[in-house]
């Protein structure tokens, strides 16, 4: 069961359900093509020939713990990233907006809509491109609360803003 059903007040409507983008992958996907880059020049490697075999079995060895530290590392983030994405609700309501993220160590922040004073969008160009970007919501009185990698930025900036 999701954090917001949870604690959607009575007669509380959702406007809009909100997640972090697919690019959040991105990077274990760096990693993973590291690892094949690595493993393929290990197997190239094995199957050149060579005078020495020692001097053959060195190099090929090398590029392949290469190999499987990329793929590590890969595995690594794919699971950060997963994790991340799974378990990060951004909800716009009639009333608030709810955001939480964190599995173990849980993060939430709830403002009420008559309390927001500005709602910013930034976009990278590969987010303009992509479609995603950092949503920054400005409460009265407090400091930015930056939420970023968002899917569809402006459709979660215009459901804060349109009342």
């Amino acid at each position: 069961m999701s954090y917001y059903t949870k604690v959607l007040l009575p007669d509380e409507q959702v406007r809009i359900v909100a997640r972090l983008h697919w690019a959040i992958f991105l990077k274990s996907w760096m990693w993973f093509a590291l690892a094949a880059a690595a493993g393929a020049f290990a197997a190239y490697l094995y199957q050149a020939q060579s005078s020495s075999p020692q001097e053959q079995g060195i190099p090929a060895m090398v590029a392949g713990v290469a190999a499987l530290f990329f793929l590590l590392l890969a595995l690594g983030s794919l699971l950060s990233a997963l994790i991340r994405r799974g378990s990060t609700e951004i909800v716009v309501t009639d009333r608030r907006i709810i955001f939480k993220e964190g599995v173990l160590r849980r993060r939430t922040m709830e403002m009420n809509m008559n309390k927001v004073e500005t709602v910013d969008v930034v976009q990278t160009i590969a987010g303009r491109i992509l479609n995603f970007g950092a949503v920054l919501i400005r409460g009265v009185g407090s400091s930015y609360e930056p939420i970023g990698m968002v899917a569809d930025p402006l459709a979660l900036r215009t459901a804060i803003v349109a009342q």
